[in-house]
């Protein structure tokens, strides 16, 4: 492969000091949290937000805040979750349970169940998320959830009025003002709920990512979080500036954001890289734009658009962005990423906040094996068997011999218990154990 950074980043993405510094302080506050319980996440959140109120939120406080939102705002947000809604609706509708007969006497088959309680955290520190609490909380309500908790840190005297308006029409039945670690530890230990949750899912700070990595286990998780990623594919057909315009809105994200171009086109990487420090000094949050782009963005040329799908494929970005001629090509060959976005007409922006697809994604390369929030995380593949006494002459025959192929002795008992007591008069070619009745 003959590739070249136009632009390398000035930084290192690897783990570092201070990454273990947040995995040690994550630690502590989750194992003081598991005991000392309520009383613990009562200091926290008195430490960290200045809180010292009541966490759940009241129907009354609730409707006051609600109350609060334009009603201009209240259209955007429905808008949206009708799009967020409509797209998971037809994620799980394409989930089915069945039943089939492999051999006679023999019926598999699966059931989809959703899980009983689901915890969904929504940032509230740089930026009010009203998109998060509809990707998260609408997401799960239409996997059929029956109770969804819902966790925002508070912006002062409440959580954000935008925010509390988007989980009420999603449908969270229980929303904490709360956040942090305290937050994801509260949700996953039942603490004020009185019911703990079986996945944790949203995005958060580093100290939340962190949390969510190390409950994983004694809950689900949706993805393992870090910092927004986003890159752009573009051949000598693009736009600099559409380029520039659509990398800087990703780079407003935090100044530990990477941003990057794979492209064939020198010409266009040039373009860019002269560009964008121009439209990051448009911004309101230029010094953030400009360290994520300085530390983090790259700007990569290749030969060939099979070397750009390799690169891309490699660096398996949270969102992808093509902006080529010959789209079908780019969907048909790209295969690592969290969420792809053909064609000019189609911004990281829509994805975020309304088109409908899922904004949570996998980061750090995880889009080599995993895609983001769906519908179907929400949701459990159950699996079914039912043999019948006659399928037992070949089934449980067959689980005999490979149990003790296997070494494992019990496991054939269980078949040889089953071939004498269904089949007495059977005469076998190999092993089969006479159990003693008790």
């Amino acid at each position: 492969m003959t590739i070249r950074h136009l632009k390398s980043a000035a930084a290192s993405s690897g783990a570092d000091a201070e990454d273990q510094r947040v995995t040690q302080a994550v630690r502590d506050m989750l194992d003081d949290i598991r005991e000392r319980g309520e009383v613990a996440v009562r200091e926290y959140a008195q430490k960290f937000d200045n809180w010292t109120g009541d966490f759940v939120l009241s129907d009354d406080k609730r409707q006051a805040l609600i109350a609060k939102v334009p009603q201009t705002v209240k259209d955007d947000i429905d808008f949206a979750h009708r799009q967020i809604r409509r797209f998971a609706e037809a994620q799980r509708d394409s989930l089915q349970g069945f039943e089939i007969e492999t051999e006679q006497g023999v019926i598999l088959g699966q059931r989809i169940l959703p899980v009983q309680c689901a915890g969904c955290y929504i940032p509230g520190g740089r930026y009010a998320h009203a998109a998060s609490a509809l990707m998260s909380v609408a997401t799960a309500k239409a996997a059929g959830v029956p109770f969804v908790v819902a966790c925002s840190p508070p912006r002062g005297d409440s959580i954000d009025p935008a925010v509390t308006y988007a989980l009420d029409v999603a449908g969270a039945d229980m929303i904490l003002e709360m956040g942090g670690v305290h937050a994801m530890a509260s949700m996953a230990f039942g603490l004020f709920t009185g019911r703990e949750a079986d996945i944790l899912v949203g995005p958060g700070n580093a100290y939340v990512a962190e949390a969510k990595r190390l409950l994983f286990g004694q809950v689900g998780i949706d993805v393992f979080a870090g910092p927004t990623e986003s890159a752009i594919i573009a051949d000598d057909s693009a736009d600099p500036m559409t380029i520039a315009v659509d990398l800087v809105s990703q780079a407003e994200h935090g100044p530990n954001s990477p941003v990057w171009l794979f492209t064939d086109s020198e010409r266009v990487g040039r373009a860019v890289i002269e560009l964008l420090p121009k439209v990051a000094d448009d911004m309101p949050n230029a010094d953030v734009v400009h360290a994520a782009w300085e530390d983090y963005g790259e700007v990569i040329l290749c030969d060939s658009r099979e070397e750009v799908v390799e690169v891309s494929d490699r660096y398996a970005c949270e969102h992808l962005q093509v902006l080529c001629e010959d789209l079908q090509w780019w969907k048909h060959n790209l295969n690592n990423y969290g969420s792809l976005f053909l064609g000019e007409g189609s911004t990281v922006t829509h994805g975020d906040k309304c088109s409908g697809t899922n904004h949570i994604l996998p980061t750090k390369r995880a889009g080599r094996y995993s895609g983001g929030l769906n519908v179907q995380k929400f949701m459990k593949v159950l699996t079914t068997q039912q043999l019948s006494e006659e399928a037992n002459l070949t089934f449980s025959a067959a689980g005999s011999r490979i149990s003790r192929t296997e070494g494992m002795e019990g496991h054939a008992r269980a078949c040889d218990w089953r071939l004498r007591k269904y089949f007495p008069e059977q005469e076998w070619d190999f092993p089969v154990h006479d159990q003693q009745r008790y």
